[in-house]
């Protein structure tokens, strides 16, 4: 039987499901607010939000992601370290033995699009068996109307049952845990892990294979939002250095906080909510997202609670560094509500540089915009992906490796072609340490690199005086309302310049290293950069 059936469309027995118990269909919030409760998955925090544990898995589970080895999409995948092939006979086998486990099971379903666009975007649907993973997809994908829910037919369908393992002798899994893409039957299946990310990731995943592909749009792991003169700001960079923080501006309208396509209109968001890190949160620095922890809808993941008072406690990192909050984008007070906005006028790539030898802020030229946009460089950030527990040098290509499943190339050249035409001035901001590496300086304060965001973005820094950076080439500017002028060049802020010389020297190092790899896909101008 269905529970609040909505849909008419495709049903579950065309994905094999057979014999399930409750179909808690597409419900609202308010249902999944129960069902959350009954079944005792979380609690109602004070004032409304839910919080809930994920369990063993507090962030993504890299190394046990797949992508399935088949004819049509062998060629065009970046197989590697990021893009593990995996057996089709092996994933029939262990989707087979998933179908089974759901026999008699209560499921939740949501039937929702991941893209703004109503030109390019692609009719999802989420099968979970928990119910806050539900609201988890209610929240971050965008809603179908009630009309659309009648024809609603999935172009690409995930199946998450936590509680399921896989056997790794049989399976040809790395552990009880999986997340598998398979293009072909247009299905991700995930497996032993209930951080619910991995949901979001993966369809980031999807789009990011055929948006560039069939619509030559591209696909980005960035924040977005716009201001009062309609000028679009767009944030390259991984989780913790800052997205979703520098792109909540009370005097911008947020597009959204993490993934957004960019087609001939201009861009538009992926996704329908917010999936904020939310350790250390203060209502004085970061004021829209401190709200939203506050609001009934909202999910709170891994953040203490304390069961008598219901209140919460966003400073304690005792399950996780990697403490979350999802949530819709209506939470936020100032929104773009389409989730569309024009072409970007600024490129802010944002990078949380642990050994602290990056300036604040720099401009950057168009060849080296596409050399950073390849690079990646930032530093892996404690909790958001399993078993790191500090800041660790990284490249990421595209400010997104794990979620890139196309030849790094592929991104960059659409990037390159974007920047030249729309005439797009670029940007890269250090939201990490200053006066030494990380253990030994401090963490860039979040009011400096507001102030230096904002100040590229309403034309005062491109006015000003600049100074050329010996060791890495960027265009370094010598002043910035609110940020004090010794921070801004980064070897004034090491007491031991000697120190701060050969840490920038060994950085440069690393990234010629990592740049071999492109350098003979790209132009004489952009490999010799650094």
């Amino acid at each position: 039987m269905k529970f609040n059936d909505v849909t008419r469309g495709m049903g579950l027995e065309e994905h094999g499901i057979i014999n399930a118990n409750l179909i808690y269909w597409t419900p609202p919030t308010s249902v999944l607010y129960e069902q959350i409760i009954k079944r005792g998955e979380g609690l109602v925090s004070h004032l409304g939000a839910i919080a809930v544990k994920t369990g063993h898995y507090t962030g993504r589970a890299a190394n046990e992601k797949f992508i399935v080895d088949e004819p049509t999409s062998r060629e065009n995948v970046a197989w590697g370290k990021v893009n593990r092939p995996f057996d089709p006979e092996r994933f029939d086998g262990l989707y087979n033995r998933m179908l089974a486990y759901m026999h008699g099971k209560d499921l939740f379903v949501q039937d929702c699009f991941a893209g703004a666009s109503r030109e390019h975007r692609l009719p999802i649907r989420v099968i979970t068996e928990r119910a806050w993973h539900s609201l988890f997809a209610r929240n971050m994908f965008v809603s179908a109307t009630p009309e659309e829910l009648e024809n609603h037919r999935p172009g690409f369908t995930v199946i998450d049952m936590p509680s399921f393992h896989a056997i790794p002798a049989l399976d040809g899994t790395n552990s009880e845990t999986f997340i598998i893409v398979n293009f072909a039957r247009r299905l991700i299946i995930i497996g032993g892990t209930s951080y619910a990310g991995e949901i979001k990731k993966s369809i980031f995943t999807i789009l990011n294979y055929l948006l560039p592909i069939e619509k030559r749009i591209l696909s980005m792991h960035c924040s977005a939002n716009v201001g009062p003169n309609g000028d679009t700001t767009v944030f390259f960079g991984l989780s913790g250095t800052g997205k979703t923080t520098l792109s909540a501006d009370p005097n911008r309208s947020l597009v959204g906080d993490d993934e957004h396509g960019w087609d001939d209109n201009g861009i538009f968001n992926f996704e329908g909510g917010c999936y904020a890190k939310i350790i250390n949160l203060s209502r004085e620095a970061e004021p829209e997202i401190y709200e939203t922890t506050r609001k009934f809808g909202t999910i709170l993941e891994n953040v203490a609670i304390d069961t008598r008072s219901r209140k919460i406690d966003l400073n304690d990192d005792s399950f996780t560094e990697n403490t979350r909050a999802s949530y819709p984008l209506t939470h936020i007070p100032n929104i773009v509500p389409t989730g569309c906005a024009g072409h970007p006028t600024n490129i802010i790539m944002l990078t949380c540089d642990a050994y602290g030898v990056l300036p604040p802020i720099a401009r950057l030229s168009k060849e080296q915009a596409m050399y950073h946009f390849l690079s990646g460089y930032t530093a892996r950030v404690a909790g958001t992906e399993a078993g790191v527990k500090e800041p660790s040098a990284t490249f990421s290509t595209c400010f997104g490796g794990p979620f890139m499943a196309l030849q790094p190339t592929v991104y960059g050249e659409l990037l390159k072609e974007k920047i030249d035409r729309h005439n797009v001035t670029c940007w890269l901001v250090n939201t990490g340490w200053s006066g030494g590496p990380y253990g030994v300086g401090s963490r860039m304060r979040i009011a400096y690199s507001r102030a230096l965001v904002n100040a590229a973005l309403d034309g005062n820094l491109a006015t000003g005086p600049f100074v050329k950076d010996p060791v890495f080439g960027l265009d370094i500017p010598t002043a910035c309302p609110g940020v004090p002028a010794e921070v801004l060049n980064p070897r004034n802020t090491w007491s031991d310049k000697a120190d701060y010389d050969e840490a920038a020297a060994k950085l440069v190092g690393m990234f010629r290293e990592n740049f071999v790899k492109y350098a003979a896909h790209v132009t004489p101008e952009v490999a010799t950069v650094l």
